[in-house]
């Protein structure tokens, strides 16, 4: 009896042991290297024109700049028209800024500083929109294509992504050159015309600045927004971009002698394609609390507080079940690991014969802490000993570098996004998709992605979607932030 009296004692000793570890963690607990923006001195927004902001982005949004997945689809004489009515549409802009064009159709504007030993900084929107799907135009409230500006929105594709930055940064800085605004930082604009189809424009401005010696303090673009009802707060957070993940396709081919399908063997092309590909689709990278996901966990669960804090603070303990509960959404998933995703199947060319040939593409999106060379490593594994090879159908992008939450730059933002959504909370993110933003790590110190519209996590699903639409008031909080931004950053 003794010695189970001096068990228990021992292992309530341990446990107030530990309870008072996770007392004293959740107590201290703050986002580790998350800078607040308070201290920064903000200029002030530029008058500006709202209605008429509504209008341009209205006929910018008629101007079909659609990437098809063949380029031999595109009209190229949209681009033309597009650039044309920017010109006449913003000419004090176009008076204060050196414009140029790069690698085929992408805008490069230069705004001259007074300091040349100050480091620019670079904005970026793209000019192309997705196309919309055949068959669904009937599902749009407003014709894709024809900008309408009804029940306090700007309606079409690429009213968000991403003409509606271009318009909002072409806003801005004309109000910043009507006030006679000059920067001290020397200004660029970049606004490439592929970023839909991989980015080529963007990669060759980014080429032509570090050739010329440019290292910027911070490059601001598209990838995330502020989301009214965020995950773990339910509420209003600012989500900076820090990182994106890489980008990957593979080509798993199985090759098999083919012939009438009356007769077929044991095992075809398609039985072992098939087989691969399940082999790999259940060789799941394992899920990892690190990164910008748990950056931006952390700042959320500090403003959440509770049991939540709690449980963030001391993952040593509830690791597993933090885990469980992020990636209890697709999108929670694809922030803590390398996402394997089978898309394309391709094998005979008619019902009745076997082919020789079957393949099938797998995208991945790969996690800051994997490259390629271990996706590629795991696939092998996934099939060693079946007839199968394994190709990249292009050469892979990695994973971003991450930027930093305690920049400069990151203040400078940071403070410019608060003014647009007072109460929020600001946090870092991984975005899970690509932005042309991913070719600037080279020319500058940090690269961040971020739009300040307000969106729920369910109107998000507009873009690239059906009934795409920008509201008014998303179109005032862009314009001010940009000019904002440029004003105090620059200024």
């Amino acid at each position: 009896m003794g010695k189970l009296r001096k068990g228990l004692g021992g292992a309530a000793a341990v446990l107030a042991l530990a309870a008072g570890v996770a007392a004293y963690r959740t107590a201290t607990f703050a986002p580790e290297a998350v800078a607040s923006p308070d201290g920064v001195t903000l200029a002030a927004i530029p008058a500006f024109d709202e209605a008429n902001a509504a209008k341009n982005l209205s006929a910018a949004v008629r101007f079909k700049t659609i990437s098809h997945q063949g380029a031999a689809e595109n009209d190229a004489a949209q681009w033309t028209a597009l650039q044309a009515w920017l010109q006449s549409t913003y000419p004090l802009m176009h008076k204060a800024m050196a414009r140029e064009l790069v690698g085929g159709q992408t805008l490069l504007y230069r705004w001259e500083g007074s300091d040349p030993q100050a480091e620019p900084i670079i904005l970026m929107a793209h000019q192309d929109v997705v196309p919309v799907t055949p068959g669904t135009e009937k599902d749009w409230t407003h014709a894709p294509f024809d900008g309408v500006i009804a029940d306090g929105a700007v309606w079409g594709r690429g009213s968000v992504d991403d003409k509606g930055s271009l318009v909002c940064l072409f806003e801005a800085m004309e109000a910043l050159a009507r006030q006679g605004f000059t920067p001290k930082r020397t200004v660029y604009l970049v606004s490439g015309h592929d970023e839909e189809v991989g980015g080529k424009g963007a990669k060759a401005t980014a080429e032509l600045l570090k050739a010329r010696g440019v290292k910027a303090l911070f490059t601001i673009d598209e990838g995330s927004v502020i989301v009214a009802d965020a995950p773990v707060v339910n509420k209003p957070a600012i989500m900076i971009g820090v990182a994106e993940k890489g980008y990957a396709t593979l080509k798993v081919t199985a090759n098999a002698p083919g012939g009438h399908s009356s007769m077929p063997p044991k095992e075809t092309g398609v039985i072992n394609l098939a087989k691969a590909v399940i082999a790999i689709n259940d060789n799941q990278f394992p899920l990892r609390l690190d990164g910008p996901a748990v950056s931006m966990l952390e700042a959320l669960a500090a403003e959440k507080g509770g049991s939540t804090k709690l449980a963030v603070a001391n993952r040593w303990l509830f690791g597993p079940m933090v885990k469980g509960q992020v990636a209890g959404t697709p999108s929670g998933a694809a922030s803590l690991h390398t996402t394997i995703a089978p898309t394309m199947l391709q094998g005979s060319p008619k019902e009745n014969v076997l082919p020789q040939s079957a393949n099938a593409l797998i995208n991945y999106r790969i996690a800051p802490w994997d490259r390629s060379a271990d996706v590629m490593a795991r696939a092998k594994q996934a099939t060693q000993g079946m007839p199968v090879a394994l190709d990249w159908v292009e050469p892979p992008r990695e994973p971003t570098p991450v930027s930093s939450t305690n920049s400069e730059g990151w203040r400078f933002i940071a403070a410019a996004a608060r003014v647009q959504a007072k109460d929020a909370v600001i946090a870092p993110y991984l975005v899970v998709a690509g932005t042309d933003s991913r070719n600037f790590s080279g020319v500058s110190r940090d690269v961040y992605r971020f739009m300040p519209m307000l969106f729920t996590m369910k109107e998000t699903a507009m873009i690239h979607g059906t009934n795409e639409h920008m509201s008014i008031e998303n179109l005032r909080r862009m314009v001010g932030f940009y000019a904002q931004l440029i004003a105090t950053s620059a200024g």
